[in-house]
């Protein structure tokens, strides 16, 4: 069983395959089963059905002995999913500690962003990890504005095949 993260205000609660794939088939009714909550109306949207769901569900079965490097749901303290985060996949897989989130728009500049990429960055930390990238649009302001705050340097820049060009920024454990 793969453990939840805790924060003050969040649970980062693992994603199961189980409920991705009923998320791809659009049975989200089956998905919140899985889940155990419901899900809300704006997830999945297209770039999570087009990529983020498909990405992690493969990188699941190809190493379901790493699902806690993988998606985790952003639960706020009343149950409600507010967001999605984790990372891009296991650092062995992809080559680096990654992280990724998503905060839903009825929750946007709560600092649930911050909290959690904080979370999982001091977890890969924990789990000897000396290093944690994120990699953000130049014109994500909101997203500039968490990575820089933690205190990640940017290190460098790079095209996505889906997100077009990304800053990169690195945080190097203390």
């Amino acid at each position: 069983m793969i453990s939840a993260l805790h924060t003050p205000r969040l649970e980062l609660v693992p994603l199961d395959p189980v409920a991705i794939r009923h998320l791809i088939a659009g049975d989200r009714s089956a998905a919140e089963g899985v889940v155990g909550r419901p899900l809300p109306e704006e997830f999945p949207d297209r770039d999570d059905l087009a990529g983020f769901l498909p990405v992690q569900l493969k990188r699941m079965e190809e190493s379901p002995d790493q699902r806690e490097w993988m998606a985790r749901l952003m639960v706020d303290q009343t149950g409600t999913v507010i967001g999605h985060c984790g990372f891009h996949g296991p650092p062995r897989m992809i080559g680096r500690a990654e992280i990724g989130y998503t905060v839903f728009p009825p929750f946007r500049r709560q600092g649930f962003a911050r909290e959690a990429a904080r979370a999982l960055a001091d977890w890969a930390f924990e789990q000897g990890e000396t290093e944690v990238y994120a990699s953000v649009s130049p014109s994500n302001a909101p997203s500039l504005a968490v990575v820089r705050n933690l205190g990640f340097r940017e290190v460098g820049v790079q095209e996505d095949e889906v997100d077009g060009t990304e800053l990169v920024f690195a945080l190097t454990r203390a």
